[in-house]
């Protein structure tokens, strides 16, 4: 299944319930509440689709396992990035801008996944490392524009604790086919 960049979150004409989740309701702490003016609150942890957790606690770091853009249980996109301008694929492609926001909704999946096992993301002091791997067609080396949806979005919502060491990677396929997926290893207090 492939979705038009349109229906990610913050697209044009996208619908600005597609993002949000019941479990999110009423921000209860500062993070969440900026999460809120962007138009987004924290969803359900997605369930893993194998053997692992969402996310483990190790001395004063949250180390969570690779989030993907799930919105409301559903994956919104599937196949590589590309700009269209390179390789001549028949597979379906998501465009970088696409895949941009979709690394911001990984983000977003990440620290309900923290909040999973800290209680409140208020706790975070530092996000430390987020690391990106973006499904690519084999001459697309647009990945760091890519995981900055991610990294632009930590640090929308957390300030300087959101600013980050960061590694973005190019694969050729992910789980689900999805586009783009992130993880990240926080700190807390």
């Amino acid at each position: 299944m492939n979705t038009p960049a349109s229906a990610a979150p913050g697209a044009p004409g996208a619908p600005e319930t597609e993002a949000r989740s019941t479990a999110g309701t009423g921000a209860s702490s500062a993070v969440e509440q900026r999460l809120a003016e962007l138009g987004l609150t924290l969803p359900e942890v997605a369930a893993p689709v194998a053997a692992y957790v969402p996310a483990v606690i190790s001395g004063n770091h949250v180390y969570t396992s690779g989030q993907l853009p799930f919105i409301d249980g559903k994956l919104e996109a599937t196949g590589k990035v590309s700009s269209g301008t390179e390789g001549a694929s028949a597979e379906v492609t998501v465009s970088p801008e696409a895949a941009q926001r979709y690394a911001a909704v990984c983000a977003v999946n990440a620290l309900a996944a923290v909040k999973s096992v800290i209680g409140d993301l208020d706790r975070i002091t530092r996000i430390v490392k987020v690391v990106g791997f973006v499904a690519s067609d084999p001459s697309f080396t647009g990945q760091p524009g890519v995981i900055n949806g991610a990294s632009e979005l930590l640090g929308k919502v957390l300030g300087d604790a959101g600013q980050h060491a960061r590694s973005a990677v190019g694969v050729a396929v992910l789980p689900l086919d999805s586009p783009v997926e992130v993880e990240l290893i926080a700190e807390f207090a």
